[in-house]
């Protein structure tokens, strides 16, 4: 896990690295900050986690050599933006509706982004790795000059004035409130505290484990909620009402941490996962059965999507 600095200033601790007293303050700031979070979410969050999207983010992160938890931050970062700049954009069309103005059928998200915003969005998509690798405790930060030769690697450009735009937007539309909740920083801290409390977990083979199942859930994400979904209210076609109360599910950063380290530890020993996830619920208050559910979901999408 990126911890905070160290008292003499310098960036210090990483994964596995991080005293009880630490951990235990980080838990809880996390567990307030996934909190604040949920109780601020919109209709529209998450709809800018796509499959595409976050491919072409964790792309980006492989060809910078960043540290995968910049790729996480940054689809986090680029979502909760984009719905506050179309949501700008809408006020905008409604204003000038208003003052006569000529309006066609409003638009859904992914149309007024792909028509509108065109090129856009691919800029938007690298100043958001950009930003999240500056806040980044043991990534290196990308420049300008490092953006701009990786778009010229994918036969685009853009100069350097409009990356700096792009950032900037991205900053003054969130009012620099940038400290999202990151899922694998969940995901780290739980692991670290189930490893203090129970030195007998395999904590480093449960960790190699789980940054493939998180990455393969934000890859599935869209199937993985949907079965949740359907799971948590056993109808197949749930209602609009039961799809808006499931959004404080599929935006829970510390279910989700808690869903992939008992998938990690199924997959890994399934005779002990019991005890992991016994563990899990006395560290989260998460039930056992909403664990298991979440894990069950996971590792039959897993199963679906293994090569022959």
């Amino acid at each position: 896990m990126a911890a905070p600095f160290s008292p003499n200033g310098q960036r210090s601790l990483r994964f596995g690295e991080a005293s009880s007293d630490i951990l235990s303050d980080f838990l809880t700031n996390l567990d307030n900050g996934n909190k604040r979070s949920l109780e601020r979410i919109s209709a529209a969050c998450g709809q800018f986690k796509a499959k595409k999207v976050v491919e072409h983010a964790f792309l980006i992160c492989e060809q910078l050599e960043l540290d995968p938890l910049v790729g996480y931050h940054a689809i986090e970062i680029l979502d909760r933006f984009m719905v506050k700049h179309i949501e700008n954009l809408f006020s905008i069309q409604k204003s000038r509706t208003s003052d006569g103005a000529s309006c066609g059928a409003k638009e859904s998200y992914e149309d007024l982004v792909f028509k509108n915003l065109g090129d856009k969005f691919r800029i938007f998509l690298l100043s958001s790795v950009q930003i999240a690798s500056k806040l980044a405790l043991h990534s290196k930060a990308v420049d300008n000059n490092s953006a701009s030769r990786y778009l010229q690697s994918l036969g685009s450009s853009c100069p350097k004035e409009k990356l700096l735009e792009s950032e900037l937007l991205i900053l003054k539309t969130l009012d620099f409130q940038l400290n999202v909740p990151n899922p694998l920083l969940y995901v780290e801290t739980l692991l670290e505290v189930l490893g203090h409390n129970d030195p007998t977990t395999p904590v480093a083979q449960l960790h190699h484990l789980g940054k493939y199942v998180l990455q393969f859930i934000y890859l599935q994400r869209e199937p993985i909620y949907q079965s949740l979904l359907v799971a948590a209210t056993g109808r197949l076609s749930p209602s609009p009402e039961q799809r808006a109360n499931f959004m404080s599910v599929t935006e829970d950063c510390m279910l989700l941490g808690v869903g992939v380290i008992a998938v990690s530890a199924f997959i890994y020993q399934a005779s002990a996962w019991e005890k992991v996830v016994e563990e899990l619920t006395l560290i989260t208050g998460f039930s056992a059965r909403s664990i298991m559910d979440f894990a069950h979901v996971t590792l039959t999408h897993i199963t679906k999507n293994r090569e022959p």
